[in-house]
């Protein structure tokens, strides 16, 4: 799997961690689930950003280091 390709899974793992987000503001009842599926939904996405970005640098790393 390419890193474009995990990248487009995380910003789809933002817009389903905002659509709950205003989920949790117009149900009062589920308002606090919703909130936490959300934020882990929010940090679940910036971790698989993470893991591209220094898979990224670890390989532009090595590249500098073999030339």
């Amino acid at each position: 799997m390419s890193a474009d390709e995990i990248l487009q899974e995380a910003r789809k793992l933002h817009t389903v961690s905002e659509r709950l987000g205003m989920l949790a503001q117009r149900d009062p009842a589920v308002a606090e689930g919703l909130t936490i599926l959300a934020r882990a939904v929010r940090n679940s996405a910036t971790l698989l950003e993470v893991m591209v970005e220094l898979k990224l640098t670890q390989e532009q790393d090595v590249e500098k280091t073999s030339n």
